[in-house]
């Protein structure tokens, strides 16, 4: 997809560098997701004042579901969002004996690696994180540091549960590289994430989109769909018809 269809969904906050909007993608049966419905964010704690207003009174974000771990909503907290009468769900996606786990269990060559063995030993957390998703009743967000890993396989999961073709998904992974260098430069800025990624693949530092098609191929060969992996992960039948229901529309 174009750089004009990315800036399009992209909402300009002085605090974030990777918000934006998933309305507006196709599924395959005709549909289309609604605007200003969902969103997806890197770390929401760097929000300024004229962002809190922009959030609250505009895109009227009432659900923000955080990815990030214990120790890093420890280390830099919720942010100006913590006074506002907004919905906070902390839905760590790794976190102490998960991560312990897979850290042992796994061959983390690559990036593709690393998705596929969190959506494999975070399925509980993922299934809480769509289930939130569902039954907001009004706009919601859901983030992580840099918006592009853990925020990055839930948006796989939601957008293949709700049909979205894998061309347009891998193209929203992907899009999260036009602003990628000013992400790094601000999680290098803090030691505890320069001590995470030097751990990490080399590829960490990229989007391509051959990471994010590695990964929906790994699922659908275990699983056969997404929606199938949702299931397998404990997402009622009932929450994927809400979310449908609340998420989509013909036009």
């Amino acid at each position: 997809m174009s750089t004009a269809f990315n800036v399009e969904r992209l909402i300009d906050l002085d605090g974030c560098l990777n918000f934006r909007d998933l309305g507006g993608y196709p599924t395959a049966d005709g549909r289309t997701l609604r605007w200003r419905q969902l969103f997806r964010s890197d770390g929401l704690h760097h929000i300024s004042t004229r962002d809190v207003a922009r959030l609250r009174d505009d895109l009227r974000v009432g659900d923000v579901v955080d990815l990030r771990s214990t120790s890093e909503l420890e280390l830099d907290g919720q942010g100006p969002l913590a006074t506002e009468a907004v919905r906070f769900h902390h839905v760590p996606l790794f976190d102490g004996a998960v991560r312990d786990k897979a850290a042992e269990t796994a061959d983390l060559a690559t990036l593709a690696d690393r998705y596929f063995l969190l959506a494999e030993f975070a399925r509980e957390p993922i299934a809480r994180c769509i289930t939130v998703l569902a039954e907001a009743p009004q706009a919601a967000v859901y983030h992580c540091a840099a918006g592009k890993d853990r925020t990055g396989v839930i948006s796989a999961v939601l957008l293949g549960i709700l049909g979205v073709r894998d061309d347009v998904i891998v193209a929203d992974y992907a899009a999260s590289r036009e602003n990628l260098d000013a992400i790094i430069e601000r999680l290098l800025a803090s030691k505890g994430y320069q001590d995470m990624l030097a751990a990490l693949p080399p590829d960490t530092m990229h989007a391509e989109p051959e990471t994010m098609i590695t990964l929906l191929a790994r699922v659908r060969e275990k699983y056969g769909s997404m929606r199938d992996y949702a299931r397998a992960a404990g997402v009622a039948d009932a929450t994927l018809a809400l979310l449908e229901t609340r998420v989509l529309e013909r036009t």
